[in-house]
């Protein structure tokens, strides 16, 4: 099977997904639905998506038993569900329909968990996890093989935690957190005291506090914070590979994409949005709705609705401008020696008027 096909195991009537997303129906609504798919890898009985009409061309050439779009797509007898937003209609469909079963519910025998644990109801703890003393584990939750909870950790409603994600000591976990694989919550942050040549651990007495609707990527490291909380507002989404350093804070809803560095004490306001590989040095104010370009290094603070890029940052439009003159600069270097070797001519001409002008 494709690796971007959903299935689902009992065919579903068109009218009942439309019912679900509130969308229009165009054609017959007793079509059968068995799975999800894009356009060029559907096959017949999956639903696809059409996000903007410059697609359906794609659309028409696709085995696509039916399609999510914006508007109807002429001359295409399937059905078509109509939708202002067919893209977040697609993720709602996927949630509620297409999603692969929860593993089965209960406590496995081999994992191990320390004294005065509280485990909620409904709960599913795979294979090899290791649950340190006092942590608490709320309804719903879901935590793979191979994950480690540390003592005094707290961990709210219907979390998802896949296998060998780690929460450290004393670090606290929302309602509807997903740790994707070998992300690790609360490691030490990086501080050390220099003195006569050597370096001398800081112990990092704080915690991590991550807050609900909270999406961490694979192998993404979030540092304990020297003293008080590291803090990731609610619904805020972060790549694979970030590394966040002690006392960040990052602020509701953010976007913060792969590979990317945020250094210690940096607060980024709501919905900021930072590219992939940017980095941001320590004790920095990000304000809300700031847009990052990826690669940026962002040296200083950014107020809010601005867009940066560049390395040291600058504004959007200033790093553009200087990317393009970058390019014209062998020609100006040609140009600019072309004119020092007149300026010198004219030069010459005026300290000895025999010598013949350039033009002669």
């Amino acid at each position: 099977m494709n690796g971007t096909h959903h299935s689902h195991h009992t065919p579903i009537p068109l009218q009942e997904l439309a019912q679900s997303i509130q969308a229009t129906i165009h054609g017959s609504p007793e079509v059968l639905i068995s799975g999800l798919s894009h356009l060029e890898e559907a096959s017949c009985g999956d639903l696809s998506f059409v996000v903007k009409p410059k697609f359906h061309e794609t659309a028409r050439h696709s085995l696509a038993a039916a399609f999510l779009t914006t508007q109807p797509i002429p001359n295409d007898p399937r059905p078509q569900l109509i939708t202002s937003h067919p893209l977040l209609a697609m993720a709602t469909l996927a949630q509620q329909f297409f999603l692969p079963p929860l593993p089965p519910r209960g406590i496995h025998s081999t994992a191990v968990t320390g004294l005065d644990v509280r485990i909620g109801p409904d709960v599913s703890i795979g294979p090899l996890v290791t649950i340190g003393d006092r942590a608490e584990i709320g309804s719903g939750v879901t935590i793979y093989a191979g994950v480690h909870i540390g003592e005094d950790t707290v961990i709210g409603n219907d979390c998802l935690l896949y296998p060998h994600a780690t929460l450290l000591a004393n670090c606290i976990l929302g309602h509807r957190v997903i740790l994707h694989s070998g992300t690790v919550i609360g490691s030490d942050g990086f501080g050390y005291a220099q003195h006569k040549g050597r370096h001398h651990k800081i112990p990092q007495l704080g915690n991590v506090l991550i807050e609900d609707d909270v999406e961490l990527g694979a192998n993404v490291t979030v540092d304990r914070a020297t003293f008080g909380s590291t803090i990731i507002k609610q619904g805020t989404k972060i790549d694979n590979q970030v590394q966040i350093a002690h006392n960040v804070l990052i602020g509701e809803h953010c976007i913060v994409v792969a590979q990317v560095g945020i250094a210690g004490s940096t607060r980024l306001g709501h919905h900021v949005m930072i590219g992939g590989q940017a980095g941001l040095v320590e004790h920095l104010t990000i304000g809300d709705q700031v847009r990052i370009a990826s690669g940026a290094g962002v040296t200083n603070h950014v107020e809010s609705n601005q867009t940066v890029g560049g390395r040291p940052a600058v504004a959007h439009n200033t790093w553009r401008k200087a990317q393009v003159l970058q390019y014209q600069l062998p020609d100006m270097r040609n140009e600019l020696r072309a004119l020092r070797k007149e300026v010198d001519d004219l030069k010459q001409q005026l300290h000895d008027p025999s010598t013949p002008s350039p033009s002669s």
